[in-house]
């Protein structure tokens, strides 16, 4: 299956200023530039044909990504965000190089508020080291896809993922009462919707 629609292909230019700005930023044990290490990022578990990032970011905090996305929209490259590759729609593909951002690094569980039934998560946890934690607060929390061990949160947000315990209960969109993310200029912004409270009989919901 293709996965290339008419997509502006980035100049050898634009290309080499990306890697050179990236680096600058973050320095290069943060930064893959080597094709055969990028080639990894250049596909997820569908048919999705994509093609090699000319970067891929290995973020390990919220300011690594937007130092990131701002050297995207220097540069005028596209940029791709990835948790853990499990999806089967090709999200998580490159269609035109540019940057991977890659969020595994960042998968820590920041807060489980048993109150309120609110969690504060990393986009890069995995979704059964979640499971196990709001579990362990006598919660629970629906999306099970069979990535379960693997695929991270951020890919179960971006993808809406469900599984057998979300019917009649809630796929992921369902879950998340709140989100921060990062415009492509990296300028942080915060989004909320109108919520009931949470229960234990119900589910957790993440934000």
């Amino acid at each position: 299956m293709s996965l290339k629609p008419e997509v502006r292909q980035p100049s050898a230019a634009a290309r080499d200023k990306a890697r050179r700005l990236l680096e600058a930023a973050l320095g290069p044990s943060k930064v893959l530039t080597d094709r055969d290490a990028c080639e990894a990022y250049a596909r997820d578990e569908s048919e999705a044909e994509g093609t090699i990032p000319d970067a891929v970011v290995l973020a390990e905090s919220a300011l690594d990504m937007q130092r990131a996305l701002e050297v995207a929209r220097a540069a005028e490259v596209p940029i791709t965000p990835r948790a853990g590759g499990t999806g089967r729609t090709g999200g998580a593909v490159p269609v035109a190089g540019g940057i991977v951002l890659a969020s595994q690094g960042m998968s820590s569980i920041k807060e489980i508020d048993r109150r309120e039934g609110v969690a504060v998560v990393e986009p890069g946890v995995v979704l059964a080291d979640f499971h196990a934690a709001v579990e362990a607060e006598n919660w629970f929390y629906p999306p099970d896809p069979n990535s379960l061990a693997s695929c991270r949160l951020g890919g179960n947000l971006a993808e809406n993922a469900g599984g057998p315990r979300a019917f009649g209960r809630a796929w992921k969109r369902d879950s998340g009462p709140g989100l921060k993310r990062r415009s492509t200029g990296g300028r942080a912004l915060a989004c909320r919707r109108a919520t009931q409270r949470a229960t234990p009989e119900s589910h957790a919901r993440s934000g």
